[in-house]
């Protein structure tokens, strides 16, 4: 039995719609056996994919095949992720978490007073010219 490679994504709940899979496999974030491939291969057991999720890369092998989405423990059952993968998902996510309390607590727009204190301080850099 085999699968369409974006209907196995779908059922295995890596996205939320076929068409999210697809254009991940056309955008090249879908690599079968380290190879872009299209959505319409068949995904057979014991083939290694290479998802790019969001800042992650997840590399799965497939354990068996359905084309039915079911709930998140059976999707789970689908697959299993190697220890590599893992390890270096749960490095990078760590790094990502020392870096967030070095990075500036207020990255949005200035506040009112802000905003106030920033034209206080180029006025005044006016009046010494």
């Amino acid at each position: 039995m085999s699968i369409r490679l974006d209907k196995w994504l779908w059922a295995a709940r890596f996205f939320k719609t076929r068409a999210l899979a697809k254009s991940a496999i056309e955008g090249g974030k879908v690599k079968l056996n380290v190879e872009r491939t299209k959505p319409s291969k068949e995904t057979a057991v014991g083939q290694v994919l290479t998802i790019r999720q969001g800042r992650d890369d997840k590399t799965v092998e497939v354990l068996s095949l359905t084309d039915q989405r079911r709930g998140a423990p059976e999707a789970a059952a689908l697959y299993r992720e190697t220890q590599q993968s893992l390890a270096v998902r749960e490095r990078r996510a760590a790094e990502r978490k020392a870096l967030k309390g070095a990075m500036a607590l207020n990255s949005e727009r200035p506040t009112k007073k802000q905003r106030r204190q920033i034209h206080r301080f180029r006025e005044q850099g006016r009046k010494d010219q």
